[in-house]
């Protein structure tokens, strides 16, 4: 049994694996959904897929006055979003800081940073002029711990968990909530996306073991969101059974 239920719902990067996810669950609650991608077939599809009130917005998360226009262009039916559910994002590369590609770097701060920023800062005034509303952010495990090649994707999920907490600390008595999301290891297109379409790289992050499924961070984000308004979830780190913490890396001399 849900406590609260949010009567809209937003999913920015909704017709990737966790978008699309979240977008089921939150439909079979009966919310009504503003689902966002960069894709007008990949969006339509998803609607289609989807029973009950649901509206497709398709803008770039990469063009900042695109974004604007979007979120202006929602219809008056969707506009007051209770939940906005920041998942649009991604990695690009797995490259020592010296061999990175300066503009993958660009597009990862774009894509996790100045595009969470924005939409936020869009959307927040209404809800707190309302005193209502929850922001769940989709960070990652990378943003705490660092690994090779994690570089400014790692900085940008450690941005996007203290920007998730100090907006915590600008909210008090607006009634408005904030959860970070930090999954671990999840079987997605996410590592495709990351090695720029070479499936063998991609499937070997996920060989023998047993990941978290996209269901899984659905599951958390849905009990975050419908507990008690007065319940605030400030984070939720999220690991596979298989996957846990590694030892530090130590330079050793012959």
């Amino acid at each position: 049994m849900n406590s609260y239920i949010p009567e809209c719902v937003m999913i920015t990067g909704a017709t990737g694996d966790f978008g699309q996810a979240f977008a089921q669950r939150f439909a079979a609650l009966g919310s009504r959904l503003v689902v966002h991608g960069r894709d007008a077939d990949k969006v339509a599809a998803l609607v289609d897929s989807i029973e009950g009130e649901v509206y497709g917005t398709v803008f770039d998360m990469t063009d900042q006055t695109g974004i604007e226009r979007g979120i202006d262009s929602i219809p008056d039916h969707f506009r007051e979003v209770d939940l906005l559910i920041n998942n649009a994002g991604g990695a690009l590369g797995l490259d020592a800081a010296q061999n990175a590609d300066l503009a993958d770097w660009d597009a990862m701060v774009d894509m996790n940073v100045r595009s969470l920023i924005r939409v936020t800062r869009l959307l927040l005034p209404r809800m707190v002029a309302r005193k209502r509303g929850h922001i769940i952010n989709i960070g990652s495990i990378a943003g705490s711990y660092a690994y090779p090649g994690g570089n400014v994707y790692g900085a940008c999920k450690a941005f996007v968990r203290q920007f998730s907490f100090n907006l915590r600390a600008d909210l008090p008595g607006t009634g408005v909530r904030v959860t970070n999301i930090e999954p671990g290891m999840v079987e997605t297109r996410f590592s495709l996306a990351r090695f720029k379409g070479d499936t063998d790289k991609a499937a070997k992050v996920y060989a023998n073991t047993t990941p978290l499924v996209a269901e899984d961070i659905a599951e958390s984000v849905v009990w975050a969101a419908t507990l008690p308004p007065h319940v605030n979830v400030n984070a939720i780190e999220i690991m596979p059974t298989t996957q846990s913490f590694g030892p530090l890396a130590v330079e050793r001399f012959a």
